[in-house]
């Protein structure tokens, strides 16, 4: 299945704890980092998950902020450290590539946050992503 979702992280389903409108299921990613999503309970049937199955974690740019240092003030449970490979903006918006352990992303931010943020190639930076806008498939 050919996804246009570009930020696909391979790894392994380490816990679920079940709830009633949501299932919070624990990644240890490929790279090393810990993510978690939060499904539906009927996925998590559907998909037959359950500890060790293999899995990509779905994350599309837009539903990737940035940070240039972690952050305890947010609530996010999703906070992967990288490192920006490069940096294509528009009028409006930016295109952000982000080298991070195993894999890589892109975020869609403003075109101001780049600035605001100071960023460019080189630059760490990390990648907050609400445990809501990971979506999971199998492999």
């Amino acid at each position: 299945m050919s996804l246009s979702i570009r930020n696909q992280l391979p790894g392994t389903i380490t816990a679920i704890t079940p709830g009633e409108a949501m299932a919070m299921v624990d990644v240890h990613l490929t790279g090393g980092q810990d993510l978690t999503a939060a499904i539906a309970p009927s996925a998590v049937e559907e998909l037959g998950l359950s500890a060790g199955t293999t899995v990509n974690a779905l994350v599309t740019a837009t539903h990737i902020s940035l940070a240039t240092a972690p952050t305890e003030a947010l609530p996010l449970r999703n906070q992967l450290p990288g490192t920006i490979t490069g940096i294509a903006t528009g009028g409006a918006m930016a295109s952000v590539k982000i080298a991070v352990d195993g894999g890589a992303l892109t975020a869609a931010i403003t075109r101001d946050a780049t600035t605001d943020l100071d960023l460019s190639p080189g630059v760490p930076v990390v990648a907050l992503v609400e445990a809501t806008e990971v979506a999971l498939t199998t492999v």
